[in-house]
C-alpha cells in the first residue's frame, strides 16, 4: 500500500480547517448528541484532537456512566475525523471494523479524544483513537479500518 493521505497537496491550513469545522452548521445529530468538537488539527502529523461534552441525560447507562456504545461513537468520530483531515479534507473514511478496549469507566463531563492515522493506502486507511477524562486519564482506546470514499462518490450513494 502506499502512503497517499502524507503526499496528497494540503490546500488548507490547520487553522483553516479547525475553523471550518467551528463554523458549520450541518454538524451531524450524532455529533450534537456526544457534543462533538474539534479543538486541534494536526495535518503533519495525520492527527486531531476532540472535545465531548458528555450529558448524564442522554449518555449514561444506569449506573452513571457513558454506556460503552457512545464511547465507541466518540472514539469512531475521532478516528473518522483524523481520516478526512488527513485526505486533505476530499474524502470520509466509513468504518468497516473498529476495535475497542475500555480501560476505565467514562463518567458524564468533558472528554478529550485523539484520532490519528496510522496508515493510509489505496484501497483502505488505518486508524487509531484514545479517549481521556478530563484529569488526562486513559478512558478506551481503539483501533479501525476504514474505505476512504471521495466526496462526490459519497453523495451519490
Amino acid at each position: 500500500m502506499t502512503d497517499i493521505a502524507s503526499d496528497a497537496p494540503q490546500t488548507l491550513t490547520d487553522e483553516a480547517i479547525l475553523e471550518r469545522f467551528r463554523a458549520s452548521k450541518n454538524q451531524p445529530t450524532g455529533s450534537q448528541t456526544l457534543g462533538f468538537e474539534l479543538l486541534a488539527v494536526r495535518q503533519a502529523d495525520r492527527e486531531v484532537e476532540v472535545g465531548f461534552t458528555a450529558r448524564a441525560d442522554l449518555l449514561c447507562n444506569p449506573m452513571g456512566q457513558i454506556q460503552g456504545g457512545y464511547v465507541c461513537a466518540m472514539l469512531d468520530e475521532a478516528m473518522s475525523v483524523a481520516g478526512m483531515i488527513s485526505s486533505g479534507m476530499t474524502h470520509v473514511v466509513p468504518t468497516l471494523e473498529m476495535k475497542t478496549s475500555f480501560l476505565r469507566p467514562a463518567m458524564p463531563g468533558r472528554l478529550r479524544g485523539v484520532g490519528r492515522v496510522v496508515k493510509w493506502g489505496r484501497t483502505v486507511c488505518f486508524t487509531e483513537g484514545e479517549l481521556y477524562d478530563a484529569e488526562g486519564h486513559l478512558l478506551a482506546k481503539a483501533s479501525g479500518t476504514a474505505i476512504p470514499t471521495p466526496f462526490a462518490s459519497f453523495k451519490k450513494r
